[in-house]
């Protein structure tokens, strides 16, 4: 799938768009450590919203996921330096890659919920 980076003074703008545009997407949010690996941080909860945000003089990005008090996350992302978009061929957007100063990368990979009345008749096997 092709991956295109985002430059760092189109972050601001990137991050409002995209979030509109997929805001209720399911998300899985995975975090990939140098020092503890692979982890997963939510499985399919819906994206409420990506933003820039500026705490004690350091820039960072929040994700954030989750409509329920129950299972909303908001994941903050310090030193942020490279940020990608991940399409599949067909030009729809699939991942959001974004590394940080420490190497950690964060991975958001989502899909578009299906309406009920889009599947209503469909009989799973």
């Amino acid at each position: 799938m092709p991956t295109q980076a985002i430059p760092r003074e189109q972050w601001n703008n990137f991050f409002d768009s995209f979030s509109r545009q997929h805001e209720g997407w399911l998300a899985t949010l995975e975090i990939f450590d140098t020092d503890l690996g692979a982890q997963e941080e939510a499985r399919e909860l819906p994206l409420t919203g990506i933003s820039l945000s500026s705490a004690k003089n350091e820039d960072g990005i929040a994700l954030s996921l989750g409509n329920d008090p129950g299972d909303h996350i908001t994941h903050m992302i310090s030193e942020p330096e490279q940020v990608w978009v991940e399409t599949t061929s067909e030009g729809v957007n699939a991942a959001l890659e974004i590394e940080s100063k420490d190497r950690t990368k964060t991975l958001l990979r989502f899909r578009s919920p299906v309406l009920p009345e889009l599947v209503d008749g469909v009989v799973l096997d």
